[in-house]
């Protein structure tokens, strides 16, 4: 066979390649409203599937885009699906042939364990911990498997369905001084317990603390750095600082009073973090939302990454001490906020995507206000350009700087612009268009060398094609309603409530309670501002989700943050954290 020529095992769909090597009753399949191909496998089996799906597989499934739980042991709706207390779900995706696989494993008893994917990817290292700390889920092997998320005094595992959802149910606080020299206790940093070792015998351990309030940071974290005179050795980011229990919360809120709960993760993001919300909700609900309502969203989604990329692209500056950007960057994002909010009624957090469509339609004079922008933004890049992008220092700081390839890039499951700035053009967008984004015309920057400047010149490029992307939307705004007559639409049109006191009986408990949504699971993904932004629900037939899985692009990145940071200085990691482009919120949730 030549070595153009397809191997054989490309023409066969992947369940009979993997039935080829496992055997068939090893795999069940199961049908889900987002349309991913999900398989079952057993504890025996699992890794077996996902190395042959990462390395074997025609399509390869290189990057672990997400790993999480479910605790099943409450859920009435698991018709066709293996008895599981708890269910592990591997959520694989190919990039060369533009696919994803669900991987499910089942697990029986409430103190369940299963080995460890770490050596299969880099990046099942914080994920695993994430279900360890708050599911309980024991990962044998695993490296280093300490809570992540929550204090190490905390007790028990929160998105357990038995732990409560609600301050009222616990009993009132205390810290008396025993508590309080254990917490204090707790805290004491042990170098050897966060997985840092000696590399030099002849010296001792250099530790520096970074944040977890230093300005450059960006929010509240914090990267222990082992040093050598100032070259970095290894680093150790701590999250969890900000965590708010964003997914147990959507496992108390209705359908619709969830929405503003999305707009606090990516908090420079606003109705981004709506969109894929609202979009898996009307999968599982089978809305199609209008188009005029498709294009205000687009709209506001891109106004609001423009926003996004003007904050990074001001702080990065400053970060790298250059003071004068971020004034004027910060100057024309209120320009974009004052548009956001003539339309919205709010700025940073309007939460103003609706279940089948928008809050309201446009008011008078918005097409103006859009226009002006068009037309002023690019001429202000073309300033910042002249003064970031070609200043020798700027380039001095960042050119070379915490450098990644594509591989690396897959490995880590780095999305968005920090992927693109590798060489890879794939794009949310453009490869699986969503919400109506076929219908625009618009490139995919990319760069070359996936270091801190490329990471800086694809956002800038982005925020050209954001406002080309935003000049369509006005030059061909479609007339029409701007929310579905569905019976699941929330709220439901006004029109409906004053007909007869059963209508606007229906009305009060659609707006209270929320629909109730017929009984199933969707992961509905976007383009987002940092990266692949996604939502996966799971209905069990209620006014609320049974669960609420948040995949947020930052987490996987900042876990990235040693791997092309050593052998780097002090200065550099600067750099190279004030590239990423990340929001604690996103990573903590």
């Amino acid at each position: 066979m030549s070595a153009l020529a397809p191997s054989p095992i490309a023409d066969l769909p992947l369940e009979r390649q993997l039935a080829g090597r496992l055997g068939a009753e090893a795999l069940t399949p199961q049908p889900t409203r987002d349309g991913i191909r999900t398989l079952w496998s057993d504890a025996a089996h699992f890794r077996e599937v996902l190395r042959f799906a990462k390395h074997e597989a025609r399509p390869r499934y290189r990057m672990l885009w997400d790993l999480t739980a479910i605790d099943e042991r409450t859920r009435v709706h698991r018709e066709g699906q293996p008895p599981s207390d708890f269910t592990l779900v591997y959520h694989l995706m190919s990039f060369e042939h533009n696919e994803d696989l669900r991987i499910k494993v089942p697990l029986r008893g409430t103190e369940p364990s299963i080995p460890t994917i770490t050596d299969l990817w880099a990046n099942a290292n914080w994920y695993e911990r994430e279900v360890w700390d708050l599911f309980g889920v024991r990962f044998d092997g695993h490296p280093n498997l300490r809570r992540i998320l929550l204090p190490p005094t905390w007790q028990g595992h929160p998105l357990r369905k038995d732990a409560p959802a609600r301050a009222t149910e616990h009993p009132p606080y205390t810290l008396d001084e025993r508590q309080e020299r254990a917490e204090l206790e707790a805290m004491r940093f042990h170098p050897e317990q966060w997985g840092l070792q000696r590399h030099d015998g002849a010296t001792d351990f250099l530790f520096l603390n970074l944040g977890p309030n230093h300005p450059s940071v960006h929010g509240v974290f914090r990267v222990v750095l082992q040093l050598q005179d100032e070259e970095i050795i290894d680093a150790v980011p701590d999250i969890g600082f900000h965590h708010r229990a964003a997914e147990k919360m959507g496992e108390r809120q209705t359908w619709h009073t969830y929405i503003p709960y999305t707009d606090r993760i990516d908090y420079l993001g606003g109705v981004m973090n709506n969109f894929p919300y609202v979009l898996a909700v009307e999968r599982l609900a089978g809305i199609e939302v209008p188009e005029r309502a498709q294009v205000v969203r687009i709209m506001l989604a891109e106004l609001f990454r423009i926003a996004s990329h003007l904050v990074f692209y001001g702080t990065m500056t400053q970060d790298l001490g250059q003071l004068s950007p971020v004034f004027y960057m910060f100057t024309d994002r209120e320009r974009v906020f004052e548009i956001i909010e003539a339309i919205c009624g709010f700025r940073m957090h309007p939460a103003w995507f609706r279940i089948g469509g928008i809050e309201a339609d446009l008011p008078r004079g918005w097409d103006h206000m859009v226009r002006e922008l068009c037309d002023y933004l690019p001429r202000r890049l073309d300033q910042y350009d002249r003064m970031v992008m070609r200043n020798r220092l700027f380039k001095i700081r960042t050119v070379g700087v915490g450098e990644y390839g594509i591989d690396e890039a897959l490995e880590w499951g780095v999305t968005g612009p920090g992927l693109r700035a590798c060489g890879l053009s794939w794009d949310y967008r453009k490869q699986r268009p969503y919400g109506g984004y076929d219908q625009f015309e618009f490139d995919i920057p990319t760069a070359r060398r996936g270091d801190c400047y490329d990471r800086v010149a694809v956002r800038v490029e982005e925020i050209r094609q954001s406002l080309r992307i935003v000049r369509q939307c006005v030059e061909h705004m479609p007339a029409g309603p701007y929310k579905a007559r569905h019976p699941h639409t929330t709220p439901p049109i006004k029109d409906h409530t004053m007909h007869d006191i059963e209508t606007l009986i229906t009305h009060f408990l659609n707006v209270s309670w929320g629909p109730v949504l017929p009984p199933g699971e969707a992961c509905v993904s976007v383009e987002a501002t940092k990266g692949i932004n996604g939502y996966y629900l799971i209905s069990d037939g209620d006014t609320m989700s049974y669960r609420t899985r948040i995949r947020t692009p930052s987490f996987p990145h900042l876990q990235m943050i040693p791997a092309i940071s050593r052998g780097h200085l002090i200065a550099d990691l600067i750099a190279i954290i004030g590239s990423i482009d990340f929001v604690m919120a996103d990573v903590d949730r």
